[in-house]
């Protein structure tokens, strides 16, 4: 059933980024396995950001199951989507459900898309990670996958009205090699060594966009590092 609605969600996508002219630069892509399990962990920064990252498996032909609060599937328009293409809701308050049945389709060859930062980040920087993606890519004896989003926050993020016009927003992608997660060592030192190298892609990404504010107005999509208005991660936790 999966693959009878995906494809078609995809393409449906692609449609509506030709009719917003969204210039999409996605590098990379030759690190996503063309098969066998794997763990692509990405940044989050807008409410787009699963279609971006499952976007960088599309050149190998894979398909990416992601994790994703169980509130989205209840919603009556992604709900029936969301579980035809089989991603896999997490409620919170029950994880171990949810992670069992990302280990169980890692093992059976899936790729699980993960956003250890569990929520979007409004300053546009990388958050702590959470260790789940690391364990997770442990117990299945599966590879971890580097992604970097940049320029999904223009589109439609958290706390910003939607931006879905023919506005010539581009998005960069980057995506890494693919990381070891042996065993025998400790998830939280995988889960460092995996958020280092997302903040190298991210930092690439951020080296090779194209566009910049029109003016201070517009600023609010960079960080405070990078000369723009976002609230830096101090000013975000502050705000509660």
């Amino acid at each position: 059933m999966a693959e009878l609605v995906y494809p078609p969600v995809i393409g449906a996508a692609h449609t509506l980024f030709r009719a917003l002219d969204i210039r999409i630069d996605m590098k990379g892509t030759e690190n996503i396995p063309r098969k066998g399990g794997a763990v692509l962990v990405s940044n989050h920064i807008g409410y787009l950001d699963f279609i971006f990252a499952g976007l960088t498996a599309r050149p190998q032909k894979r398909l990416v199951r992601f994790m994703a609060k169980e509130s989205v599937f209840r919603h009556k328009v992604s709900g029936p989507l969301m579980r035809a293409m089989k991603h896999i809701p997490v409620d919170r308050k029950q994880g171990e459900a949810a992670y069992q049945h990302a280990l169980d389709a890692l093992r059976s060859g899936e790729i699980i898309g993960v956003f250890p930062e569990a929520t979007i980040s409004q300053s546009f920087t990388l958050k702590s990670f959470k260790s789940g993606a690391a364990r997770m890519a442990q117990e299945a004896g599966v590879p971890l996958i580097p992604v970097a989003l940049w320029g999904t926050q223009r589109l439609w993020t958290k706390g910003r009205p939607k931006d879905l016009k023919r506005s010539h927003i581009p998005v960069t992608m980057r995506v890494g090699e693919p990381m070891d997660a042996p065993a025998d060592q400790y998830a939280g030192a995988i889960t460092r060594r995996v958020r280092e190298r997302v903040q190298e892609l991210l930092e690439a990404a951020q080296r090779a966009y194209p566009a910049k504010p029109a003016g201070p107005q517009d600023s609010w999509w960079l960080p405070a590092h990078l000369g723009g208005t976002a609230p830096t991660a101090a000013e975000v936790k502050d705000l509660g």
